[in-house]
């Protein structure tokens, strides 16, 4: 009898009732939140564009260009409804996925948004000398990105819950921040007993 690996592994501090979808601007940190709020709660964590990448053996730029931004949306909604389906998990999402309604009311129905609600400067700073966001690509990037927050911020404020990100707050902090705002909905978040 190994009871030693069994001391090893603590048993759960958190219950999951529903997926956590997060939901925000590129440089919001859906990704490196998401990766630590998974080991946080014990669940697994799955990446939209990931999964979509996988389904079609190619990039998202790649199937972009193939077959245009339509059917990628059409692809995108078709992994988002089916991830939604699997145990509770932390789902990180495309930054456009939660602008399409159908998305947001898949989301509403099998899981919970978060939106990790960065501002302007915070977002700049953390995307700026990335060359992997294809929206970026202008002539005038931080122009780019003010535009396409001010057109998604008011669908991303339909969020089911939001956690406010402070340019001070570690990965660890910014995971608190969201653990505690899950906390207020007990048929999302629980306590373990």
């Amino acid at each position: 009898m190994d009871t030693a690996s069994d001391e090893l592994t603590p048993a759960p501090a958190y219950q999951l009732h529903r997926t956590v979808v997060l939901v925000g601007m590129m440089g919001s940190g859906k990704t490196a939140i998401g990766r630590a709020l998974a080991t946080r709660l014990g669940v697994d964590y799955l990446d939209s564009d990931e999964e979509i990448e996988k389904a079609a053996n190619a990039t998202i730029s790649e199937v972009f260009e193939r077959s245009g931004e339509p059917f990628f949306r059409d692809r995108e909604a078709e992994v988002i409804a089916r991830l939604l389906q699997s145990a509770p998990c932390v789902l990180s999402t495309g930054g456009g996925a939660y602008l399409a309604d159908r998305n947001r009311a898949e989301i509403s129905a099998h899981g919970v948004a978060v939106l990790l609600d960065a501002d302007v400067d915070l977002l700049w700073e953390r995307v700026r000398h990335k060359d992997t966001r294809p929206l970026l690509r202008t002539p005038d990037p931080r122009a780019t990105l003010v535009e396409l927050f001010e057109a998604r911020a008011p669908i991303y404020a339909m969020a089911d819950l939001r956690a406010k990100a402070d340019p001070d707050f570690s990965i660890e902090e910014m995971t608190d921040e969201v653990v505690s705002v899950l906390l207020t909905r007990p048929d999302v978040l629980e306590p373990a007993h």
